[in-house]
C-alpha cells in the first residue's frame, strides 16, 4: 500500500478536540503502539499530514513525536480553552484596571517632575548660553589684544633696528668729528709753526731795511 504523506514547510499549531482525549501512536494506524494519551485542548505541533491514513505526525510541548487522527485536530484552541483564556484575560484586565489610577497618578507625578526638570534645564541652558557668549567675547578680545601686541612687537623691533642704525651712524659721525677736530688742531699747529718761523723773518727784514737808512 502506498502511503501518501504531505509534509509541511514548517510546523503548524493544532489543538486536540475538546470532546475527548486521543491517543498518540508510534505510527499512522491503530496497529501501532500507543505512546501516551493526549488530553483535550492540548496544543500540538503538526509536522506532516498523511492524507491516505488520515493521521498526522505531531510533536507535543514536551518534545514527544507520534501520530494522531487528523480529524481530532482543530486549527484553534477548543471552546473550553478559549473560555479559560478569556476568563484569565478578563481577570488580568480587572487587575490591571484597578492599578490604572495609581499608574496614572504616578505618570502625572513623573510628568510634573519632568516639567519642573525641563524648566530647570532651560534656565541652566540660558545661563550656559550667556556664559558661552561671554567666553566668545572674551576670546575675541584676547585675539584682538594678541594682534595688537604682535603689531606693537613688530613696531618695537623696527624701532630697535632704527635705533641701532642711528647709534651706528652717531658713532660714525662722532668718529668723523674727532678726526675733523684732530685735523683742525694739526692745521692750527702747522699754521702756528709757519707763523712762528715766518714772522721773525719779516721783522728781521724790516730791521735790516731800517739799518740801511
Amino acid at each position: 500500500m502506498t502511503v501518501l504523506l504531505t509534509a509541511t514547510a514548517s510546523a503548524e499549531p493544532a489543538w486536540v478536540s475538546d470532546q475527548f482525549e486521543i491517543t498518540l501512536r508510534s505510527g499512522p494506524s491503530t496497529s501501532n503502539a500507543i505512546q501516551l494519551m493526549v488530553d483535550s485542548g492540548t496544543r500540538l505541533e503538526v509536522l506532516e499530514r498523511d492524507a491516505e491514513s488520515g493521521y498526522s505526525r505531531v510533536q507535543t510541548q514536551g518534545g514527544t513525536e507520534g501520530w494522531v487522527l487528523t480529524r481530532y485536530l482543530m486549527n484553534e484552541p477548543s471552546a473550553r480553552e478559549q473560555l479559560q483564556t478569556l476568563t484569565s484575560q478578563l481577570t488580568n484586565a480587572n487587575s490591571r484596571g484597578t492599578s490604572l489610577n495609581s499608574q496614572l497618578q504616578a505618570i502625572r507625578a513623573e510628568q510634573n517632575a519632568a516639567t519642573s526638570e525641563i524648566a530647570t534645564l532651560e534656565r541652566e541652558k540660558a545661563a550656559v548660553e550667556e556664559e558661552l557668549a561671554e567666553i566668545k567675547r572674551t576670546a575675541a578680545n584676547v585675539l584682538a589684544i594678541n594682534d595688537q601686541n604682535k603689531s606693537l612687537m613688530d613696531q618695537l623691533a623696527a624701532a630697535q633696528i632704527r635705533a641701532d642704525t642711528l647709534e651706528q651712524e652717531n658713532r660714525e659721525l662722532a668718529s668723523q668729528t674727532t678726526r675733523y677736530w684732530f685735523m683742525a688742531g694739526a692745521l692750527v699747529l702747522l699754521i702756528g709753526i709757519v707763523l712762528g718761523i715766518w714772522l721773525p723773518r719779516i721783522r728781521w727784514q724790516r730791521r735790516s731795511r731800517y739799518d740801511r737808512f
